[in-house]
């Protein structure tokens, strides 16, 4: 498992749609994810510290997480298959380890909040590299795109 950060959201310059980029800690990998509009949108609020009067989803679980005396372990981007990201959340309670399926934009959500270190499978990072003998130019694009972002490029505006 390799420990990541959320360097932060941006936008697809092809698609425009949002993608979470997440960064090794200790390491060079770069994991881009492509999330739903609301999903960067909450994820983009809690990174810039912005608070909303009444609990968002988010806010919401970890509060109930919290009021039956668990807290959020981890979250671990374990798998990808077909195109899609699959996630857990681990809860640690007085009593168990739970492990609850979840999408990789939600657990990443429920991460900031509960301050929750984010760790992804090698396999996965092994997987989600484009190969160069199978990309076509705007994949390679892409791909180069992706390995020049440098934080100062996230800045105020990942707010979707």
């Amino acid at each position: 498992m390799i420990e990541m950060n959320v360097q932060g959201i941006t936008l697809d310059p092809m698609t425009n749609m949002p993608i979470v980029v997440l960064k090794g800690k200790e390491t060079g990998h770069v994991l881009p994810i492509w999330i739903g509009v609301f999903e960067a949108n909450a994820i983009a609020m809690q990174l810039e510290g912005i608070t909303r009067p009444r609990p968002m989803t988010h806010d919401l679980l970890n509060s109930v997480i919290n009021s039956l005396n668990g807290n959020v372990e981890y979250i671990y981007i374990h798998d990808l298959r077909d195109n899609t990201y699959y996630a857990e959340i681990t809860i640690r309670t007085k009593d168990a380890h739970i492990k609850i399926d979840s999408r990789p934009s939600d657990a990443i959500n429920i991460a900031l909040r509960s301050g929750a270190p984010i760790f992804v499978s090698e396999e996965v990072l092994e997987k989600s590299q484009i190969e160069e003998s199978d990309t076509d130019s705007k994949e390679e694009d892409l791909k180069d795109w992706l390995e020049s972002i440098k934080p100062e490029d996230f800045g105020r505006q990942s707010s979707i």
